[in-house]
């Protein structure tokens, strides 16, 4: 997996909207604006498909009723090719069309009507987890053309002891898997692995935890970009589980014999014991 860098700089701002009601789009155009992005729009999933090839952006929103192809097969079809942080908006509220939007590939689903705060609110918790400027920090001249290709800083290195294997160059390795915080990197016995983002900072905080067990709700937190505090419900919970079950298929673990992400029941979430 590679998201990448452009000599070590944050790149500008971008985001894609896909919605096919222009008032809501405009409305989004309007938030996404004041949060810094450059916005291009689409009303059709095969538009914004096309759209996120051409101008990589950070952040999708993406609605769900869709003329032609609906939300979840643009979701997967972005997924083929993308890192995007994908949004998901419906008026469906029910708690299988939440789990099928992140199943389809989406990092956060939004109900609709939905408040601007809000929505700005989950924008300003993406950049923190990906440490871009605050929301109206001007854009850097120097940054590069891919938005999609955010860093997320990681200072700290694991004691090679009894965890995973840590080294000057920011590398974390664990029974063949190897991630990258600096350079968002990920890779299974050499070859790349491509994962969302939510999934990546799923597997970067059980690897950072070494053998210590991580409760859904903290796991929750760090997907939201809340360090240590914020209520966590259901359905949040629920989001660790499909995005955590996403993982593991890329990563071919099965939960019964786990070579790197063991279940603790009732509780959460570990790194498997060292092979070899």
């Amino acid at each position: 997996m590679s998201l990448g860098t452009v000599d070590g700089m944050v790149s500008r701002r971008v985001a894609v909207i896909i919605e096919d009601d222009a008032d809501i789009r405009n409305l989004l155009e309007a938030i996404m604006g004041q949060a810094g992005f450059v916005c291009y729009t689409a009303a059709t999933g095969s538009e914004g498909i096309a759209s996120i090839r051409e101008h990589e952006p950070i952040v999708t929103t993406l609605d769900i009723s869709l003329p032609g192809i609906d939300g979840f097969e643009v979701a997967r079809q972005i997924r083929a090719f993308s890192s995007t942080y994908i949004i998901m908006l419906s008026a469906r509220d029910e708690e299988i069309d939440t789990l099928m939007g992140l199943d389809a590939g989406a990092d956060d689903y939004l109900t609709k009507p939905f408040r601007p705060r809000e929505l700005r609110a989950r924008i300003e918790a993406m950049l923190r987890r990906y440490h871009l400027p605050p929301v109206g920090t001007p854009e850097p001249t120097s940054a590069g053309p891919n938005d999609a290709r955010a860093i997320k800083a990681n200072d700290q290195l694991l004691d090679p002891e009894g965890g995973p294997g840590g080294d000057d160059t920011g590398w974390l390795s664990h029974n063949g898997l190897r991630i990258n915080a600096d350079m968002w990197l990920c890779t299974l016995d050499g070859a790349p692995v491509e994962l969302t983002r939510s999934e990546f900072d799923l597997l970067l905080a059980i690897m950072e935890g070494n053998r210590r067990v991580i409760s859904k709700d903290a796991l929750a937190l760090e997907l939201r970009g809340d360090a240590t505090t914020g209520y966590v419900n259901d359905s949040d919970r629920r989001a660790v589980e499909v995005h955590m079950a996403n993982l593991r298929r890329k990563l071919n673990d099965p939960v019964g014999a786990p070579r790197y992400v063991e279940t603790v029941r009732g509780v959460g979430y570990r790194l498997a014991q060292s092979q070899g």
